[in-house]
């Protein structure tokens, strides 16, 4: 399993130097609710392990209309792996746009979101190109809470589908998270820098000692120095304002790139949606 662990690395390198996926735009109808998404999918006829990524508060497009960056080097970078990557965007479905410094909000990580990613799993499930019982999911910051929302015992698959595979969040708030007792029932990786001013590593760190001994493989891996979106590429450190939340209260929080935590996420998390 190491081999092909470091072969698919090896793979993700060359590939990613020298090509970029092209991004379809597909649409999932599941029920009442119309989803707008993105996918990232492997060369070749497959069938591929696949995974739900799910956008942060900002959103999955930019003011162009474009995938955001981050989200377009991940789907890159999964896709030069085997793995086929599919965003629903949660915001513009629903005609919204920037959720960041909006209190009240109308889609939420708890509830709309979990619908989201499970409407994601079942419509990857259902291309003859994806390997039905390797779906995982995976999120950014609002959509790494939802991700932890949706990894929780309670909303497991009621219909016979076969369940995600495992999970990985990235810098999620996670007070309310642990305040509600969270564990998982799938194997759970969660990112977060230490520096983290937006959604702070303590509550992370509460939440994940609260469940110790009723989770399924849950892994907090943080990073020194390191502030929300550390695996945003090329992207210099500068303090966002007018949030919604934020750690201190203030609506004020940094974003930027950390080099030694982005290169590590980018190891570490195909190693793991890979297992």
């Amino acid at each position: 399993m190491r081999l092909i662990v470091a072969l698919f690395a090896a793979a993700a390198t060359m590939a990613v130097s020298t090509m970029a996926h092209a991004a379809e735009s597909v649409d999932i109808a599941d029920g009442s609710t119309s989803l707008r998404a993105v996918l990232y999918r492997p060369e070749g006829a497959g069938p591929f392990p696949s995974v739900v990524a799910l956008h942060g508060c900002g959103g999955l497009l930019n003011s162009s209309g474009k995938i955001v960056r981050r989200f377009a080097d991940w789907g890159d970078r999964l896709a030069a792996v085997g793995l086929a990557v599919l965003f629903p965007d949660s915001f513009a479905s629903r005609g919204l746009t920037n959720q960041c410094r909006v209190r009240e909000r109308k889609v939420r990580s708890s509830r709309e979101r979990v619908a989201d990613a499970n409407a994601g799993r079942r419509w990857l499930q259902g291309q003859g190109w994806s390997i039905t019982n390797r779906v995982s999911l995976m999120g950014w910051s609002n959509g790494g809470m939802a991700t932890l929302w949706a990894a929780r015992p309670r909303v497991g698959p009621r219909d016979g589908t076969p369940d995600f595979r495992s999970a990985v969040a990235f810098y999620p708030g996670c007070r309310r998270l642990s305040d509600a007792a969270w564990s998982a029932r799938i194997p759970t990786l969660i990112m977060i820098g230490r520096a983290d001013d937006w959604t702070p590593v303590a509550a992370c760190e509460q939440m994940i000692a609260g469940a110790r001994g009723r989770s399924a493989g849950a892994t907090l891996t943080t990073y020194p120095g390191a502030y929300h979106q550390f695996d945003r590429p090329n992207y210099p450190l500068r303090q966002l304002t007018g949030l919604a939340y934020s750690a201190d209260g203030s609506g004020r929080a940094h974003v930027g790139t950390n080099p030694a935590a982005r290169a590590d996420a980018l190891k570490r998390v195909p190693e793991w949606l890979m297992r």
